[in-house]
């Protein structure tokens, strides 16, 4: 049990059977707090505070806050303890203080995903993609070209077209078949010149055509499809979005990223699916789990978190500074973080289905 209990700054409040009554402060963070319609609360936060305070025998009622307000309230001493996904921060660290950490996670940016007809009007119109076959073709019209001079009055094989414009194709597609396939057999080509070129070319094209498949599966995979987001510095020319008061939006700042903030993630979710931004940045765990229970209700199922992390956060209970109970609050956090029934719930809330 809490042993000290103190005057209007107390951890807790003696109740009539003189069983400590605590103010826990919350804000809705799924699948850290969810709060129902009834205003029920649950949640892997929910359970663990619920979990501790049976190991410290204490009785509890929860309120909801936004998050600015519960930090104020917890620091202020109005709520004794503020339960939820809240980031251990060195600025919170100032005027707070904050349990062990019990759970780990990162930054992360969601998008909505582009239409079929806008992947392929980006595969026309990606930058690095007609980088790409601009270098094919002019490489292919060089080595083409080479090669016709060498060969196209001697080798009939290679050059069997009566007109010269038709030969002249029939260089430029030898060329576009080295750059693309690799080299010719060495005895393709009758003059000392062209098969000393195909032995040098081997070599060149080898890596060629090695980086050329390497630039198109980046494109594909990474730039058509996510548009041409790789991390936090992408964000800078994007309309982005972030929870107020919240580490995303401290991270923008320092970045000098600008960016518009929404009161809950759920604001910014559907901001993002009205095409509103062209990105938000959030925990991790928190969007991957929101958007995973919003496609199987049949809603954001165009949004999708990038494969991208950064900024690593650690979540923790917040106390009012200097609190007397946070070794008891630890300990107790701590033994229950090695529970079956912790592991589970992590799994229930996590796994991928």
């Amino acid at each position: 049990m809490f042993s000290v209990i103190m005057a209007s700054q107390s951890f807790a409040e003696t109740a009539p059977t003189n069983k400590p009554i605590v103010k826990v402060g919350s804000y809705n963070c799924p699948p850290f707090v969810i709060e129902s319609e009834e205003k029920t609360y649950s949640g892997l936060s929910v359970l663990l505070w619920e979990k501790i305070a049976h190991e410290l025998d204490v009785s509890y009622e929860i309120t909801n806050h936004g998050l600015g307000e519960l930090l104020d309230d917890v620091a202020n001493g109005k709520m004794h303890i503020g339960v939820s996904c809240i980031s251990i921060t060195p600025e919170r660290e100032e005027r707070l203080d904050f349990s062990h950490s019990f759970y780990e996670t990162h930054l992360a940016i969601a998008i909505k995903q582009q239409s079929h007809l806008d992947t392929l009007i980006s595969i026309f119109t990606n930058t690095k993609l007609l980088l790409v076959i601009g270098i094919a073709f002019l490489a292919a019209s060089l080595v083409g070209g080479i090669y016709y001079l060498l060969e196209h009055k001697i080798n009939d094989k290679l050059y069997s077209m009566e007109s010269r414009k038709a030969r002249w194709v029939e260089g430029f597609l030898l060329g576009l078949l080295f750059i693309t396939k690799g080299p010719f057999n060495y005895y393709e080509f009758r003059t000392l010149t062209g098969r000393i070129l195909t032995v040098l070319l081997a070599v060149f094209t080898t890596f060629f055509i090695a980086s050329v498949t390497a630039v198109l599966a980046s494109t594909f995979t990474l730039g058509l499809l996510s548009s041409d987001i790789r991390g936090p510095n992408d964000l800078a020319n994007l309309n982005v979005g972030a929870k107020e008061t919240s580490t995303s939006s401290t991270f923008l700042t320092n970045h000098s990223i600008v960016h518009r903030a929404y009161p809950d993630i759920e604001d910014m979710l559907d901001a993002l699916d009205r095409d509103e931004v062209d990105a938000i940045v959030a925990d991790d765990a928190v969007l991957k789990y929101l958007i995973k229970k919003s496609k199987e209700q049949g809603h954001y199922e165009q949004l999708t978190v990038l494969p991208y992390q950064f900024e690593k956060q650690n979540y923790g209970l917040v106390l009012e500074n200097n609190s007397p109970h946070r070794e008891k609050l630890n300990r107790a956090l701590l033994k229950i973080r090695q529970s079956p029934e912790w592991r589970q719930a992590l799994q229930n809330y996590f796994a991928e289905k």
